[in-house]
């Protein structure tokens, strides 16, 4: 999956030497990759190895409950989104992804938006609901409608 920019020239580099591309500098705030962990965590590492750590079982442990949560009720991407926002206050892999599904989702928002594209949406959904409509006709013609609560021998 390719993280990074569709436009070439962008470069993403930890927030010690916090690099924006060229190419990106107008388009996304001025935010540095990496680790946002308080500056006397940073200082010591063992307590910045623990604290990456903390961060990524806790974040584990919210995408996991919302893997769950996708067959089951709940809001499963929600919950996914937000294991991954927590990652991303440490970890820059994750602050990629997240900027590659926001732009992918605003991409998507704005196709969506495009009145040929809401007009042809329509116009499917118009036609399955009007198949699907048929199918259940002509199941109820052939053999009836009988509800499974009226039983008849017992």
């Amino acid at each position: 999956m390719n993280t990074g920019s569709d436009v070439p020239g962008e470069v993403a580099v930890a927030s010690d030497g916090a690099e924006v591309g060229e190419a990106d500098s107008g388009r996304h705030e001025h935010q540095g990759l990496g680790s946002r962990a308080p500056q006397y965590v940073k200082e010591h590492r063992l307590l910045h190895v623990s604290w990456q750590v903390g961060v990524f079982v806790v974040g584990l442990a919210v995408v996991a409950a919302g893997v769950i949560m996708l067959p089951l009720p709940g809001p499963g991407w929600v919950v996914i989104f937000g294991g991954m926002a927590i990652w991303a206050t440490e970890f820059v892999w994750a602050q990629l992804v997240l900027r590659w599904t926001k732009r992918k989702v605003t991409e998507a928002a704005q196709r969506a938006l495009d009145p040929r594209v809401r007009r042809r949406n329509i116009v499917l959904t118009s036609i399955g609901l009007v198949v699907v409509g048929v199918l259940v006709g002509v199941y109820v013609w052939k053999f009836g409608l009988v509800m499974p609560w009226k039983i008849e021998n017992q």
